[in-house]
């Protein structure tokens, strides 16, 4: 018996009042026993294996290409209003900006439920592939008419990916390493951040014989399809979902995949063998209105309406606001490609931080984070200051981000986490859409304080809400976090 086989018994025996580790441990294996362990429970305490790690690794890199697309806009608007002569106080402008939000808002509200219906696997995969299919083709864009429908279509496919990512993660990583390994699917994710910067900074200005560069930026983002369609065969389901759609056979092949990878056995479960009713929309909504789910999804329904402001308002805007400052605009460029760092940067800080922090007090700190640097980003005058804030600006966001995401996963049951993760990340989408209508004229008519001071109110709102409502979750089973 290897030691991760040993270990997983003795955490078993140490549940069972008065057993032995070789008592529990024959009761469990021995044939005859009564079942004891859930797949649940037994998931919750698995070693990490191979496969957890692939999965870890596949929907990093898939949203990479999600963050690729968010940030893209930001880091080749410029080089698009001198392609279309669009002045940054057009509707047409704007539209650009907001086009990939409001896709997103559609995506996240009509797809992000998709993963309780067809999977997390399947989910996942469509998604990505395509938001991939309408980035290409948003690369050969004739007008921006249709540049900014393209990215509206484009937007719908990343609205629901992460969405599905932070259901995925949540059930297949055990308790004790959840939020470390999430992190490092989420820090491979914001690597895209810098990258897009980068490239915005060196294509922006050049034209490979005819082609603009920026067209080459967004014809990039169509790599993830093509990633997707290799690896998809080898990405395994949730075997939490599989059993809360009465799937129980596939579930429990799943679990022994799982656990196969890890090099440990299964034991015999206690789930039965009867399949359950598997819940329409109607049935999960219905869920989200009891005890203590309701208070949870107000939480996260009125979170998303007010975290957008910070994330996407710095990352969307900050040019802007640069611009807006009397620099110039490649150095306007270079400065967010700089501030951009942060990102992966705070990306990896979250990593130990979500170890040795509850997650749910890493969030308000975190948020509360943003609201301080980003009024310093606002304030400052030359480009040291702008780079620095700028970074401490985007590291901030990175914790706060990584934190929340495995934080909101945590805190539903299976049958219904996907539903409640995507109909209230929309509104995050939405508002980050209306952001340029709502913090452009106070930029303009008000200066960049005034805009950053509208943004420190939302995250400030965010902190308080996330602090009343919001339970504890760190090192706790998915079981004892979701009792119903």
């Amino acid at each position: 018996m290897n030691s991760n086989q040993i270990g997983l018994d003795n955490r078993y025996a140490s549940q069972a009042p008065g057993g032995s580790p070789v008592a529990t441990e024959t009761a469990i294996l021995t044939a005859g026993a009564a079942p004891r362990v859930t797949l649940s429970s037994f998931m919750d305490e698995m070693p990490v294996g191979s496969l957890h790690r692939f999965v870890v690794w596949v929907i990093g890199i898939g949203l990479f290409f999600d963050m690729y697309e968010i940030f893209l806009v930001s880091s080749i608007g410029v080089a698009l209003q001198n392609e279309f002569g669009l002045d940054r106080h057009s509707l047409d402008f704007k539209l650009l900006l907001a086009s990939a939000f409001i896709g997103m808002f559609i995506g996240s509200l009509c797809l992000g439920s998709l993963a309780d219906r067809i999977g997390r696997r399947n989910a996942f995969a469509f998604n990505l592939i395509w938001y991939s299919a309408f980035s290409l083709l948003a690369a050969f864009s004739v007008n921006a008419q249709m540049l900014v429908i393209c990215r509206f279509l484009t937007g719908v496919g990343v609205g629901a990916l992460y969405p599905v990512a932070d259901t995925f993660l949540s059930e297949i990583l055990p308790k004790e390493r959840r939020g470390r390994l999430a992190a490092w699917a989420y820090t491979t994710s914001y690597i895209a951040v810098p990258v897009v910067g980068f490239l915005a900074v060196w294509l922006n200005p050049l034209h490979v014989g005819a082609v603009p560069g920026w067209r080459i930026i967004l014809a990039l983002g169509s790599l993830g399809g093509v990633f997707m369609l290799i690896v998809r065969r080898k990405l395994p389901e949730s075997p939490r979902w599989l059993l809360s759609q009465g799937r129980v056979k596939e579930a429990h092949d799943m679990l022994r995949r799982f656990a196969a990878a890890a090099s440990v056995r299964v034991p015999p479960l206690a789930d039965g063998s009867a399949p359950c009713m598997r819940p329409g929309l109607r049935e999960r909504l219905a869920v989200l209105r009891q005890a203590p789910y309701s208070k949870r999804y107000t939480m996260l329904t009125i979170f998303h309406l007010l975290q957008g402001f910070g994330y996407y308002g710095f990352g969307t805007l900050a040019a802007l606001v640069v611009k807006s400052r009397g620099f110039e605009v490649t150095d306007s460029t270079l400065f967010m490609a700089l501030s951009f760092l942060g990102y992966p940067v705070g990306s990896l800080l979250s990593i130990p931080l979500m170890n040795w922090i509850e997650r749910r007090t890493l969030v308000i700190v975190a948020v509360l984070g943003i609201a301080v640097f980003g009024i310093g980003f606002a304030y400052s005058s030359n480009s040291a200051m702008i780079v620095s804030f700028g970074v401490l600006t985007t590291c901030a966001s990175n914790v706060f981000s990584n934190a929340y995401h495995v934080y909101q996963a945590e805190i539903f049951p299976a049958r219904v986490k996907s539903t409640a993760i995507g109909t209230t990340y929309a509104l995050s989408r939405i508002v980050s859409g209306s952001l340029p209508f709502v913090l452009l004229p106070v930029l303009t008519n008000h200066g960049a304080g005034a805009m950053f001071g509208v943004i420190s109110v939302a995250l400030v709102t965010v902190a308080i809400v996330v602090r009343a409502l919001g339970p504890l979750t760190t090192r706790r089973s998915q079981d004892e976090i979701n009792p119903v």
